[in-house]
């Protein structure tokens, strides 16, 4: 109840400050003279105020106001025709004032009328739109449009009846924009796997409108008129984009409604996430830190550090260490490389799967992701390259170095971490060092941790009695946090001064090599 005398007075204000001063002119137009205008007007205002404090409200508010003025125009011109017709014996059309130039509120009135059916233009769909346009905008005639779409001329004709009944419903009604045409949420992701050859779904997901076409149809399937409503897009840009997003495999679409295609974790499943995490975070990172360490004390021959040193070297050692132990806390080696192998193939080659999360209104530990190198040629790729970039989002440490590498730049690197500098291209050498992947120090050495093809097996594997203890421990936290992510151990590392970082730490702390 509170709502509609809300609408009301919001409708009785409008009219008063959008109306009256049309509708005077409107009627001073129709009279020909200032005193029956003003009754006139006073009539038509009272015959839309006394509906609206009943409690009326109009799904279009323009054409009701209008209807209503020449209604009532309609009546006082018969009855003033009645009562002069003993005497005149004139017509109802006698009292048209004949104005042959431009009419200011004529115009305005066919503007008003015109945004509305460009409006619903936007909203039928194209099998009916196509023919408006060709027949109302394009002055094609039936046969014509029959010809140009390959369609029957019954077809065509009763495809625009159909659409003339739709604009009209259409005009008629109050549309509802959803609160997402006004108020766009952000959602952020993150994606395991191989991007595609176009990039990917980052090239797709970082758009807004995307972001929030992922956020109402999650779990709630939905046809292209409901979006195109609730987004505020018009229809026929929608379509579109909707039938882009299904073909890259972010949707999917069920007879004529559409879904995202991927999981996407509320607000209130990352705070029930975040409170059990932030339970383990300091004691989780403690003894992570304590086996890294002991473990380089007893044998870190796997791991060579040399050429970063060890404090820039524990950037790369923490986090590696981590997604290392998270995996085999959960399942064997061999199925943790099952589980690896196991993304869905996507389009342009690529193999990913991708994780929305809503936007939280509280501060989650800073993002570390993981990247690669990228491979547009498959025939390109001679040698596999296992090289990793982790990026920190910690006072911008990942805007230090390029999202990726490419193979001949990840092989490049490879050659000089294996000690054949002499067999890499000047070209690829230079692009390296620029990158800050490589230095200069007498030659060009590498400037990242490298590591032996078996330096993670210390983890999975019997270790004496101090690292054994030390990764038992790690796996009960784990099952008590199964999906802690890496931020929450870097930002606790950075917290008890284990990691460090200044200016003068190197750019490209977290990148790694495997020999």
């Amino acid at each position: 109840m509170q709502q509609t005398s809300k609408t009301r007075d919001r409708l009785i204000n409008e009219f008063a400050e959008n109306y009256m001063e049309k509708l005077f002119y409107f009627c001073l137009k129709k009279t020909g003279n200032h005193i029956e205008a003003e009754d006139l007007t006073h009539d038509i205002a009272l015959q839309i105020i006394t509906p609206l404090n009943k409690g009326t409200i109009p799904m279009n508010f323009s054409a009701w106001i209008w209807q209503i003025a020449r209604n009532r125009y309609a009546v006082w011109a018969k009855e003033k025709h009645n009562r002069n017709e003993s005497v005149t014996g004139s017509d109802i059309n006698d009292y048209e004032i004949e104005d042959e130039s431009e009419n200011i509120l004529d115009e305005m009135i066919h503007t008003e009328q015109m945004a509305l059916l460009r409006r619903e233009l936007a909203f039928i769909k194209s099998d009916y739109r196509n023919i408006v346009v060709a027949y109302y905008i394009e002055n094609k005639n039936v046969r014509e449009i029959a010809e140009s779409l390959s369609l029957p001329t019954n077809t065509v004709k009763s495809r625009l009846l159909r659409a003339r009944q739709i604009l009209k419903e259409g005009m008629d009604m109050a549309r509802e924009f959803g609160k997402r045409s006004y108020n766009p949420e952000q959602i952020a992701f993150v994606m395991n796997g191989k991007d595609g050859k176009k990039g990917q779904p980052w090239s797709i997901i970082t758009h807004l409108l995307y972001k929030n076409i992922f956020l109402e149809t999650y779990e709630n399937p939905q046809t292209a008129e409901e979006l195109a409503l609730e987004i505020g897009t018009a229809l026929p840009y929608m379509e579109d984009e909707l039938e882009f997003l299904t073909r890259e495999q972010l949707l999917v679409k069920s007879e004529n409604k559409y879904q995202t295609a991927f999981k996407i974790i509320s607000k209130e499943e990352q705070r029930q996430k975040y409170d059990n995490n932030k339970k383990v975070q300091k004691v989780l990172t403690d003894k992570i830190c304590e086996l890294i360490d002991a473990y380089i004390n007893e044998d870190g021959s796997k791991v060579n550090y040399d050429y970063v040193g060890y404090e820039a070297a524990k950037w790369t050692l923490i986090v590696r260490a981590f997604d290392w132990l998270q995996f085999s806390a959960k399942e064997t080696n061999k199925a943790s490389k099952e589980y690896n192998n196991s993304y869905p193939s996507r389009p342009d080659d690529g193999a990913w799967i991708l994780t929305g999360y809503e936007t939280i209104d509280w501060e989650k530990p800073k993002f570390v992701g993981l990247h690669g190198y990228l491979s547009h040629d498959k025939n390109e790729v001679k040698k596999d390259v296992d090289f990793g970039q982790f990026k920190f989002f910690f006072k911008n440490i990942q805007e230090k170095t390029p999202s990726h590498l490419n193979w001949m730049e990840a092989y490049t690197l490879w050659l000089v971490c294996s000690g054949r500098t002499e067999a890499c291209e000047k070209s690829y050498l230079e692009k390296l060092l620029e990158y800050g992947y490589l230095k200069k120090g007498g030659s060009i050495i590498p400037n990242v941790v490298i590591f032996d093809r078996d330096a993670e097996k210390p983890y999975n594997e019997q270790l004496t009695p101090k690292l054994t203890s030390l990764r038992n421990d790690i796996y009960n936290l784990f099952k008590q946090a199964p999906d802690i992510e890496r931020g929450y151990i870097v930002e606790q590392a950075i917290l008890d001064g284990w990691l460090k970082y200044d200016d003068d730490t190197i750019n490209t702390i977290g990148a790694y090599i495997y020999l």
